[in-house]
């Protein structure tokens, strides 16, 4: 039976709705009068408003206040327009992108219309662009802030809506609480203002963006070529094989890497135009090898060095290399710590490594980028999950600088999920220039008769073995919402003594911002990092495993990190790999035993 509040939220929801939503709206009501046992998905669609959290709105499209849809667009718009109003005035600007996925469309121009009804000036792209396009657009034309329409590499049933301030990065203190506080007073359609578009279009409140914008993005890449002649000379030699996964991709990712002089890049038809339905993959998220098998079977037809795959939105990147006379896709730690060392051997071969340069990467990501940044005397700081995280880092560095103050130079940003940022051109992860960087390694790696891989290994035997995983566990719906909030409860009030027979040594709650010693329970400060719901779990003899609950799905994430340092540096080939090999085969232990553990106590 409905409840009056769930009615009520109901009736509100239905007053601002188009005749598609009301249509939609109404067969959930009557499908759960007439039968009870679907009345808990009506429930879960209208019990509570979906969150606009720190970064945004992202969630399952559908009629409902806690669904991604047109009317929830508009609210969320209303507050943000406030706000923005309240901050900057009514000559402000903002920049929309939006990527392929369904509704992304009708969501961008839902928040133009909204914007340009506050009197903003709305500068929206005319198709579909990359999320680091927003970025460096927000940045370009000095508006004050952004709006991406993206669920990143969600399944095809989500869409987001992600906010990001003037300097490019997704919104952080104190902007993202007051964008939330205004959000949240806007309990009604009828306070939600709103413009016809092609009559802002006419009035020039709404200005369409184009090629123009997609040229000064690419030029924008010049600054972080590496080895330019390099490239520019050599890059015909460099056979890849790129797949867009149905995303924006294409718009840009071929474009760019020709202008750094890879000539044979082969897109892979099937998935090269925008589709939110994602017709050739379960899901589009280029960590997962399922969703880069038609790019690896057209790599294998054309005997390509490399496979290059980007996600819907185009700021991850996803990577298969050639290597032992098949395929060997690389993880976003892998890929982000070749990265960390190609930039930092590159300016020190050539002088231009600067004395207080710094990579920026998360707890999460693995240790080796350190490893290696330590060498080249570069500082690694470290941040909570998130590129926003990362760009406010950078955003402090050229602060200090701006003041006189001691600063750093960034060189690199990097998250274990596959996110990556080189260069200042904007302040979000970046496959795009990602790839033209990743390519110009495999170059120069390939001129040298090796491949990514060999580059790797010789990491390995040179900073240690580093072997890390991820485990996510999917609890959809309120219930689930709530075993994950029991889980992380119990793994604090009762935490493990050890994992896979492995001591624990210590505990960092980021939430309290406390290192637990495991033995006495002395308790001292931990690293000062922003309240989060996360636990890292350092085991005696180096290794960690990780609890984060995501911050944009009903989900849980464990991350296993293992690490083997001894006899530096391994010069034999088959002692190397047998170091590998016996990492991983710990790597799974860990993940096998954290897993039952945790299963049994959301069980019990």
């Amino acid at each position: 039976m409905l409840t009056p509040e769930i009615c009520a939220r109901v009736k509100d929801f239905a007053d601002s709705a188009d005749a598609a939503l009301l249509k939609e709206t109404l067969d959930m009501v009557l499908d759960a009068a007439m039968d009870p046992s679907r009345g808990a998905l009506l429930e879960d669609a209208f019990y509570r408003d979906l969150e606009f959290g720190t970064g945004g709105l992202r969630g399952i499209m559908g009629a409902g206040t806690n669904r991604m849809n047109t009317v929830v667009v508009a609210r969320a718009t209303q507050g943000l327009a406030t706000y923005v109003l309240r901050e900057a005035g009514p000559g402000a600007s903002v920049v929309i992108a939006y990527d392929s996925r369904l509704n992304s469309q009708a969501f961008a121009r839902e928040a133009a219309c909204v914007l340009a009804g506050n009197r903003l000036t709305v500068h929206l792209f005319s198709d579909v662009r990359p999320t680091p396009e927003l970025s460096f657009a927000v940045r370009h034309l000095g508006a004050t802030a952004g709006i991406v329409v993206t669920a990143s590499h969600n399944p095809k049933e989500y869409n987001g809506y992600k906010v990001s301030w003037e300097d490019g990065g997704q919104v952080i203190a104190p902007h993202d609480a007051g964008i939330i506080a205004e959000v949240r007073r806007i309990s009604s359609g009828s306070a939600v203002k709103r413009m016809n578009f092609d009559e802002a279009v006419a009035a020039g409140r709404i200005h369409l963006l184009g090629r123009d914008m997609d040229d000064a993005f690419i030029a924008a890449l010049d600054a972080v070529r590496m080895r330019e002649p390099l490239s520019r000379e050599r890059g015909g030699e460099l056979k890849i094989v790129y797949t867009p996964l149905h995303g924006v991709g294409l718009a840009v990712v071929p474009a760019a890497l020709a202008r750094w002089g890879f000539s044979q890049v082969i897109c892979e038809p099937s998935q090269s135009q925008p589709d939110g339905n994602f017709p050739t993959t379960k899901s589009p998220n280029p960590e997962e090898q399922a969703a880069m098998e038609l790019a690896l079977a057209l790599a294998r037809r054309e005997q390509a060095d490399i496979v290059l795959a980007t996600d819907p939105d185009a700021d991850r990147l996803g990577i298969a290399v050639r290597h032992g006379g098949d395929y060997r896709l690389l993880t976003g730690n892998q890929t982000g710590a070749l990265l960390a060392w190609y930039i930092a051997e590159t300016l020190r071969e050539q002088g231009r490594l600067p004395a207080n340069g710094a990579m920026i990467t998360t707890i999460v990501t693995t240790g080796l980028i350190e490893a290696v940044a330590s060498a080249y005397g570069i500082t690694v700081d470290y941040c909570l999950t998130g590129f926003k995280w990362i760009a406010s880092l950078m955003r402090g560095y050229e602060e200090s600088a701006a003041a006189g103050k001691p600063s750093k130079t960034f060189l690199m940003g990097c998250e274990e999920s596959y996110g990556y940022l080189v260069g200042t051109h904007a302040r979000d992860k970046d496959a795009v220039v990602t790839a033209c960087v990743v390519a110009e390694m495999a170059l120069w790696a390939k001129t040298r008769g090796q491949t990514l891989v060999d580059v790797l290994h010789d990491l390995y035997a040179r900073y240690g073995v580093h072997i890390e995983s991820q485990l996510s566990k999917v609890m959809p719906g309120k219930a689930g919402m709530e075993q994950i909030a029991g889980l992380m409860d119990s793994l604090r009030a009762d935490p493990p003594k050890s994992i896979a027979g492995i001591e624990i040594r210590e505990i960092m709650d980021i939430a309290t911002n406390e290192v637990i010693e495991a033995a006495t329970g002395a308790r001292k400060p931990g690293r000062g990092l922003p309240v989060s719901n996360v636990l890292s779990f350092e085991l005696a003899e180096g290794s960690r495993v990780v609890a984060r609950p995501s911050g944009t799905e009903p989900k849980i994430k464990f991350y296993f990190m293992v690490v083997d340092k001894e006899g530096l540096p391994v010069t034999d080939s088959a002692a190397l790999a047998a170091k590998i090999e016996a990492c991983r085969a710990k790597e799974q232990r860990l993940r096998a035993d954290f897993d039952a553990l945790t299963q049994a106590r959301v069980g019990s």
